[in-house]
């Protein structure tokens, strides 16, 4: 079974390159998924973390805002939360992987939105980076409820940069204009690795969404 990463920065439209995944019938993890499950109604990871964050219990569940605002710029405060998650979710991950092998699924996808962050290039076979113009990311960011300019760039700094990861990816698809142009690379990429196995996945310059402009800055 070949596994590949779902990745991009915060706006990127990676929400929906997984949905067109889906719709082309390829399996996906979604870590973010995962936590909010963790997190959720007698979610795995409740006690732990209300142990170590008092006052972020809500019943059965924990508050994700109360949480949220409790880690944010608070770098030691955001490692024991992570030292919390993360083993959970690759736990999470190594079982859908195994279902899936087990099904007889020759394509999987892993969506991680901090892989490179997190060295998670190096469990999978390959990476999908989804990009947008900056305009474009920052638009679609501020959008979002209880952002703010400080809150957006603060993220940006924990993240690689676009540009690094799009030097890195095996693949990158660009996600700024309609969204069937989005579906269309990713059907491309999709129809590659079925067709062609592990000589797709041979390194090669990142073979999608190189076309426009902003894609070589």
């Amino acid at each position: 079974m070949i596994v590949v990463g779902l990745t991009g920065s915060i706006g990127m439209g990676k929400s929906n390159a997984a949905g067109a995944l889906r719709a082309l019938g390829v399996p996906v993890h979604d870590a973010d998924g995962e936590v909010h499950r963790l997190l959720g109604p007698g979610g795995g990871a409740v006690k732990a973390v209300a142990a170590a964050f008092p006052g972020v219990l809500a019943g059965n569940r924990i508050d994700r805002k109360a949480l949220g605002d409790r880690v944010f710029g608070d770098t030691a405060a955001l490692r024991r939360l992570e030292a919390i998650l993360h083993p959970l979710v690759r736990r999470s991950s190594r079982r859908f992987q195994a279902a899936a092998a087990r099904r007889g699924v020759k394509l999987a996808v892993l969506d991680i939105p901090l892989l490179y962050e997190s060295r998670g290039e190096k469990t999978v076979d390959a990476v999908i980076v989804v990009s947008a113009p900056a305009l474009v990311q920052r638009q679609r960011v501020l959008a979002r409820p209880d952002m703010t300019e400080a809150k957006f760039r603060a993220i940006l700094t924990r993240q690689v940069p676009d540009l690094q990861k799009r030097r890195r990816a095996d693949f990158v698809v660009a996600t700024g204009g309609p969204r069937g142009d989005t579906f269309r690379q990713l059907q491309r990429i999709v129809r590659r690795i079925r067709t062609e196995g592990r000589r797709a996945l041979r390194k090669h310059p990142p073979s999608v969404g190189r076309g426009p402009a902003w894609a070589s800055h």
